[in-house]
């Protein structure tokens, strides 16, 4: 043990028991790298030139978008990390540690290299270290290993790089002891803890954008450079033709700033959020906002096993009594042995479920909860059968023994290993009938406790012995054991596991599992919920220890299942799937599962029993644990992919069909089609809302039908353009026609005031051929989308009143339109729709 001045020496040299914090950005620095993106850069230059030009509206009107799409960017990403914090969460508020010879309570934070702690049942470990003295302690590790088994403790040595969850002669920071007592010498503090190691995986771990992100950069800066060249043609062609630089200029910006979709972006952040609010509902809290679309393009599922495809809670699976094995649905309390193997597993059990709160070690509990589901409550059996003495397990001997009076008869029950048990026993019970048990017999039980290991079952032996008198019962007395039965118990899929992974793999999804748990336990869980079809697809993280990055990518191919893996193995398993071009998911709720959170495309962490590391470093959070949750929010990303792609769809071909009609009019030297003033209201009002709208329109589970879209397609497929090209020219030729007619019936005025109104009225009504790849027109969806519908009558009531208002002509540059001159724009605008959902039928 140190004393107080090695304590303050070691600190001084060590530093305290806590985790490194991490720098972060500034909110100011947050929001400044919202304008870092090619478009919007483009837009600031456009406005700051009609600022110049005297065009004050117009500047005022592009600053308002860009700062509102920066000020939603800058919310969704202020949510900064907090998974150092919330890993030093993780230490013990306070440590027992024995210092100048005398016991001590301190914050875990004093706790230094050399102190000796001291460890109790229901104790948190502090800091890493190796143990000194050992009594029956089991130490739950879960959080670190993914490990559903407490582990046993014990001081003999054990191999060098052994496994996390095999050095059983060490504790480490961040596990809770289950069982027993101990005490150990701290070797490992704050980051140099196994915890610390993960922080320290967690800062090095980058984050991954969604392919609709990269997209979308990519589709800004060729779409942006194509208008920039188009809109300075059209500069040189008006100078050309003896227009003044100045108007000639302030056009070519006023159509680019119209032709530039600068709403794309807070558009697609709105429908992100309407997203995220639809999914809440459904069980998955969203932290980081492009994780909906990047659920929609995810290829491989990378799923931790406890508490995730599992129900994090030891079960009774079987019964072997009377020589036959019985599941736990079929165990009848009527006959005999079968009640006399549950009181049993009570009696010799020191774990309670009061109110829902558990208390003892998981396997123990297991026992308890069985019998309160049989209606043996476990306090009430254990007052009518008084435990007299007992002796503790031991990791050792294996066994547990107490001693009970039934009926006058003084009764040891004794639990532990098969194996050993097996040693202690002389006779056999089978009905009412108490033999000697004979080599048959231990042979049909060996074979049982083998096929129950073989499907990852962990197994207890139970067996009894009358005593002549009541007395204090020695070591001596564990043996002429008579044998009752066995009891199988292990820690169950989740019933909707099965029915998830099948969704999973009909939608084109691999799902993997990857666990710190045993490849024998971990193999059942994956044979019974459909992940595991052959044993040569399950392997132990020690397989691929050696491997380089390379031959990592061609191993995961074949392998659905890790088992015994470290936090560094499941970061290489998600490379080497990226790597490969798939978009991967990965689910936890572990600390141990934290960084390959984060590594992931996207990291979905448990709710409920997940860590506060795991939901921190974690892009989704399931409220429910439910891994069925995550197909359904997987379906939602696909649906907010293709809606965000319909409205894309409605904003390009609606600004190429204006495009087109401005070219029309320069090549054959008519006047200009629109005013400036034209395409900002053009850009305000059928621009933004029924995008959005298209963005909210309602899903549909047909998409789970689809394989995933490749990780490197772009949005601006061959099919997409086509659709873009054909629909726009629609949409040009229409309004072209407009302008002609108002052209030769009343000049250039008229000609523009019937070209613009037909360009806004068309653009709205093309909002429904967007809704869909297939014609609509007359189904029950034409008019599911009550939002669309709305910004529909909106739009078509603000351009009608620019129409008609003398008021507002003036400042719209409009003329009057009598009744058939109004019929003709309307007429025009609409007959946009039966063509294109036309050439919806023929393309299908």
């Amino acid at each position: 043990m140190l004393t107080s001045e090695q304590v303050k020496q070691n600190q001084k040299r060590y530093g305290f028991n806590e985790l490194e914090e991490g720098k972060r950005k500034s909110v100011v620095r947050i929001f400044l790298e919202q304008f870092k993106d090619f478009l919007v850069l483009i837009l600031i230059i456009s406005a700051i030139i009609s600022g110049f030009l005297g065009e004050a509206e117009s500047a005022a009107v592009i600053f308002i978008v860009i700062t509102i799409n920066a000020i939603l960017g800058t919310v969704q990403t202020v949510k900064a990390e907090q998974s150092l914090n919330s890993l030093k969460e993780l230490s013990a508020p306070e440590a027992k540690v024995m210092r100048d010879g005398i016991l001590k309570k301190i914050p875990a934070r004093e706790v230094t290299i050399g102190d000796e702690v001291v460890l109790e049942a229901g104790d948190c470990v502090p800091a890493d270290g190796k143990l000194l003295e050992c009594a029956s302690l089991k130490v739950d590790e879960s959080a670190l290993t993914g490990e559903s088994m407490a582990v046993e403790k014990s001081l003999g040595e054990v191999p060098e790089g052994a496994a996390l969850g095999d050095q059983t002669n060490k504790v480490f920071s961040g596990s809770f002891v289950t069982y027993g007592r101990a005490s150990y010498q701290v070797t490992g503090i704050g980051m140099n803890t196994e915890v610390g190691k993960i922080a320290g995986l967690l800062k090095n771990t980058s984050e991954k954008r969604t392919p609709l992100q990269i997209n979308l950069d990519d589709f800004g800066k060729k779409l942006s450079i194509l208008i920039l060249i188009f809109c300075g043609i059209l500069f040189g062609i008006s100078v050309f033709r003896g227009d003044s630089p100045a108007n000639a200029f302030l056009f070519a910006v006023a159509l680019a700033v119209a032709a530039i979709p600068e709403a794309l972006s807070s558009i697609v952040t709105i429908v992100l959020s309407f997203g995220t609010q639809k999914m809440a509902k459904e069980h998955a809290i969203i932290r980081k906002l492009q994780a909906v679309e990047g659920l929609g393009s995810v290829s491989v599922v990378c799923s931790d096993k406890t508490g995730t495809l599992t129900q994090n809670k030891m079960t009774v699976e079987d019964y072997y009594v009377d020589g036959k094995r019985i599941s736990a649905d079929n165990i009848q309390l009527t006959e005999k042995n079968q009640e006399r193997l549950l009181v049993y597993s009570i009696l010799c059990n020191d774990s309670t479920n009061t109110d829902g709160r558990e208390i003892g070690d998981p396997t123990e509990t297991a026992l308890v909860n069985l019998g309160k589901k049989l209606g043996k409550d476990a306090l009430k059996v254990r007052a009518e059968y008084e435990r007299k003495s007992e002796i503790p397990f031991d990791s050792d001997r294996k066994l547990m023994s107490t001693l009970h009076n039934f009926d006058g008869v003084c009764t040891m029950v004794v639990k532990g290993a098969v194996d050993v048990l097996l040693d202690c026993v002389n006779y056999i019970r089978i009905g009412e009938n108490v033999r000697e048990i004979t080599a048959e017999d231990k042979q049909a039980i060996e074979t049982q406790n083998l096929e129950f290991s073989k499907g990852g079952l962990r197994v207890l032996a139970f067996a009894y012995r009358e005593m002549t008198s009541q007395r204090e019962i020695t070591l001596e007395d564990e043996n002429q054991l008579t044998f009752l039965g066995l009891i199988s118990m292990m820690d169950p899929p989740r019933e909707e596991s099965k029915d998830a992974v099948i969704e999973c793999i009909k939608a084109g999804i691999k799902p993997i599992m990857i666990t710190g748990d045993h490849k024998v336990t971990a193999a059942a869980i994956a044979r019974r919920i459909g992940i595991l079809k052959e044993d040569s697809e399950a392997c132990e993280g020690a397989v691929i220890e050696e491997m380089s990055d390379e031959e990592l990518q061609e191993f995961v191919e074949g392998i659905s299942v890790y088992a015994r893996v470290s936090p560094e193995h499941k970061i290489r398993i998600v490379r080497a799937w990226q790597e490969k071009g798939n978009i991967v998911a990965m689910t936890g709720d572990g600390v141990n599962d934290a960084p390959a959170l984060k590594q992931a495309d996207i990291g979905v962490a448990m709710g409920i029993t997940g860590t506060e590391v795991a939901k921190d470093a974690a892009s989704m959070v399931l409220t429910d644990d439910n891994f069925a949750t995550i197909i359904k929010a997987v379906e939602n990303g696909r649906n907010v992919y293709k809606n965000i792609k319909n409205a894309i769809q409605f904003l390009l071909s609606g600004n190429f069909g204006g495009i087109l009609t401005v070219l029309f009019a320069s090549i054959a030297g008519l006047p200009v089609p629109f005013a400036p003033v034209h395409l900002l209201f053009i850009n305000l009002l059928t621009d933004s809302l029924p995008a959005i709208a298209l963005g909210m329109e309602p899903h549909t589970n047909a998409v789970m039908e689809e394989k995933p879209r490749p990780k490197n397609e772009s949005i601006l497929t061959k099919d997409f353009l086509f659709k873009i090209g054909t629909e726009g020219l629609c949409i040009g030729v229409i309004t072209m026609l407009a302008f002609l007619i108002g052209l030769r019936e009343g000049g250039s005025i008229l000609g523009s005031t019937m070209a613009f109104g037909t360009l806004c009225t068309g653009r709205l009504v093309h909002g429904f051929n967007c809704k869909s790849d297939r014609p609509v027109i007359f189904t029950n969806r034409f008019f599911n989308n009550r939002y669309l519908t709305g910004a529909f009558l909106l739009g078509l009531f603000f351009i009608t009143a620019v129409m008609l208002i003398p008021g507002l002509q003036s400042v719209f540059k409009v003329v009057s339109l009598d009744l058939g001159q109004l019929f003709t724009v309307y007429g025009l605008a609409f007959l946009n729709l039966p063509i294109i959902q036309i050439l919806k039928k023929m393309r299908k």
